[in-house]
C-alpha cells in the first residue's frame, strides 16, 4: 500500500524538492491544498487536491478546506489499533503517514502592524489543527513543521525516536503560536484577565547555545521571545551570558535618558559610572571618571552615536562590550584594533527599547515569580519637599538623575551625584547605613553640596547624620518610615533639603 502525505505550507521554500523526493524515492501519494497544490502541480509532481477526497470545495476564501472527517480521520487513526483500522476501512478512509504543515506568519505580521483585521487574517486555524492531530498520533505519523527537517526525511522514513522528537517540536510550535496571538491581541484589545484566574504561558525558541553561563561549568543558551531588541554584533567574539546581562543593565540605564547624551558603565550588572553631558564625549569622560578602577573590563552603553574622539579614549582602557545606536566609520576603524572588544549596534531605538520588557520572571524552588517591570516614573511636579530647606532647581535636576540611576542599582542603593554625574554608588549592602557610609567614603570631598538618592526609605536618623558629615545638600528618598518625622527634623537641624517621592525602587 502506498504511503500518503498531507502537505499544506505557507512558507513554500524547498517544498517542491521535498515533495518530489517523497514521490520518486519513497513512493508517497501527495494530498495538498490551495497554493501548495498549485505549486506542486506546476512543477510536475503528481498530487491530489483535497477537494477530490472530501468532495467539498474550499469555503470562505480558503479559510475552510482541510477541516473535514476524511482528512482528520486519516491523520488520527491509530493503525496499530485493530478497531480503529477497521473503522476507517469501513468508511473508505485512507490513513496518512506524514503531515507537512507550516503556519501563517502571525508573529511577523504582529511585529509590523496593529491593524486588527490584518492580524486576525493571519491567525492559522486549519494548520494548527493538522499539526496537533499529526503530533498526537506520533506513533503512526511523521509530522514536519520546520523546512530545516526536509532534507533529513527526503529519502528515508523517520524512526520511532525521530517521530517522538518531531511531535514535541510540533507541540512547542503550536504552543508558542497561541501565546504570541494571545499576547498581541491582549495589547490590541487592552484586555486583562482577572488576577484570580490568570495563568501564564511562556514559550522560548532557542536562538543559539552560549559558550557557558555565569561560570564555565554552567550550560546556557539564548532564547527568543515575542518582543526582543534588534541588534548587531559588529566586531568581536560572540556575546557571553554575562555580557548580555551586563548589556541589559547598561542599556536599561541609558534608556532612562534616551533624549540626551548619556553613558552608563556597568560591571557585574551593577552600575559604576553614569553621566549626562553637553555631548556624548563629555558624558563618557564623566562616567569613566566616576570610578575608573571599576570601569576596567566593564560594559559601556551610549545613548548616541560613538565618534572618533570617543574611540581614541576608549582604546586606552580595557572594555568588554560597547553598545550604542551607531558608530562613525572612523570610530569603528580604531575600535577594531582591539581584538578582545565586542562592538554592538543597537538598532532598536532607546525609546522603543523601554517598551519591550513588560514582565520579569524568576524561577525558584518555591515557585516561579512573575512581576511587572518597574516602570514607575518620577513626576517632579507632584513629589513632596519635606524639609524647611528648599532645593535649588539645579539640585532637583541632579536628584532626578540620581533617582533614575538608583532604580537600576542593587538594593540597598545610595547614589551620590552632582552635575549629572554619579560620584559614588553604594549598593548591595545589607543595611542602608552601610551603603551610605561606603558611598560617602568613596566620594570623599566630592560629596560636598552633592545630592544623595536612596532606593528605599531611610529607616533612622543615622543616615542623615552620616550624610551631613559628607556635606550632602539634598536627599531624595521614598519616605514611608515610621521614623519619617525624626528623619525630617534631623535634616532640618542640619540645614539639609529632602524630597520624598512615595516611590520605592528595590532591586534584588
Amino acid at each position: 500500500m502506498k504511503k500518503r502525505a498531507f502537505i499544506s505550507v505557507y512558507d513554500k521554500e524547498n517544498i517542491v524538492d521535498f515533495a518530489r523526493e517523497l514521490v520518486e524515492t519513497q513512493k508517497f501519494e501527495i494530498v495538498s491544498t490551495g497554493g501548495t497544490f498549485k505549486l506542486l502541480k506546476e512543477n510536475g509532481i503528481k498530487v491530489t487536491e483535497i477537494s477530490e477526497i472530501t468532495d467539498y470545495p474550499e469555503m470562505l476564501s480558503g479559510k475552510v478546506k482541510s477541516l473535514h472527517p476524511e482528512i482528520f480521520a486519516g491523520i488520527l487513526a491509530d493503525m496499530t489499533n485493530s478497531k480503529e483500522a477497521a473503522e476507517i476501512q469501513l468508511n473508505n478512509v485512507k490513513n496518512f503517514d506524514m503531515v507537512v504543515v507550516n503556519l501563517y506568519p502571525f508573529e511577523k505580521v504582529a511585529s509590523q502592524t496593529d491593524n486588527i483585521d490584518e492580524l486576525v487574517k493571519n491567525i492559522d486555524i486549519g494548520g494548527v489543527s493538522l499539526i496537533r492531530a499529526g503530533a498526537k498520533n506520533y506513533k503512526n505519523i511523521t509530522v514536519i513543521t520546520d523546512k530545516a527537517d526536509y532534507k533529513k526525511f527526503m529519502t528515508a522514513a523517520a524512526d520511532e525516536k525521530q517521530r517522538e522528537e518531531l511531535s514535541l517540536k510540533a507541540f512547542a510550535l503550536t504552543s508558542k503560536y497561541d501565546e504570541i496571538i494571545n499576547t498581541k491581541l491582549s495589547e490590541i484589545f487592552g484586555g486583562k484577565v482577572s488576577e484570580e484566574t490568570e495563568d501564564k504561558n511562556f514559550s522560548f525558541e532557542k536562538l543559539q547555545d552560549l559558550r557557558y553561563g555565569e561560570n564555565p561549568h554552567q550550560k546556557a543558551g539564548l532564547y527568543n521571545t515575542p518582543k526582543i531588541a534588534n541588534y548587531d554584533v559588529l566586531w568581536g567574539k560572540e556575546l557571553s551570558y554575562n555580557n548580555i546581562l551586563d548589556m541589559t543593565t547598561a542599556v536599561n540605564i541609558v534608556s532612562e535618558f534616551f533624549d540626551v547624551p548619556a553613558v552608563a558603565i556597568v560591571k557585574h550588572t551593577a552600575p559604576c559610572g553614569v553621566a549626562l553631558g553637553k555631548d556624548i564625549y563629555e558624558a563618557y569622560t564623566k562616567a569613566f571618571d566616576a570610578d575608573p578602577i571599576s570601569a576596567f573590563g566593564g560594559i559601556v552603553a551610549f545613548s548616541q552615536k560613538v565618534n572618533e574622539k570617543i574611540a581614541k579614549v576608549l582604546n586606552l582602557v580595557f572594555v568588554e562590550v560597547l553598545i550604542a545606536p551607531d558608530y562613525d566609520e572612523e570610530a569603528l576603524e580604531i575600535l577594531r584594533l582591539k581584538k578582545n572588544l565586542r562592538i554592538v549596534k543597537l538598532n532598536t531605538s532607546l525609546e522603543d527599547y523601554k517598551k519591550i520588557m513588560t514582565e520579569e520572571i524568576k524561577i525558584t524552588p518555591f515557585g516561579t515569580l512573575i512581576q511587572e517591570v518597574d516602570k514607575k516614573e518620577l513626576n517632579k511636579d507632584t513629589f513632596k519637599i519635606a524639609t524647611k530647606k528648599k532645593p535649588t532647581a539645579e539640585q532637583i535636576e541632579d536628584a532626578i538623575f540620581a533617582w533614575k540611576v538608583a532604580k537600576h542599582a542593587k538594593s540597598n542603593a545610595i547614589v551620590i551625584a552632582k552635575d549629572f554625574k554619579t560620584i559614588a554608588i553604594g549598593q548591595g549592602q545589607t543595611s542602608r547605613i552601610c551603603s551610605m557610609e561606603w558611598a560617602l567614603n568613596f566620594a570623599c570631598d566630592d560629596s560636598t553640596d552633592a545630592v544623595a538618592a536612596s532606593d528605599g526609605f531611610l529607616p533612622a536618623i543615622d543616615n542623615i547624620q552620616t550624610a551631613a558629615q559628607g556635606r550632602i545638600a539634598l536627599i531624595i528618598q521614598p519616605g514611608g518610615s515610621i521614623k519619617d518625622t525624626d528623619v525630617i527634623e534631623t535634616a532640618d537641624r542640619y540645614g539639609m533639603a529632602m524630597i520624598m517621592t512615595g516611590i520605592r525602587h528595590f532591586k534584588h
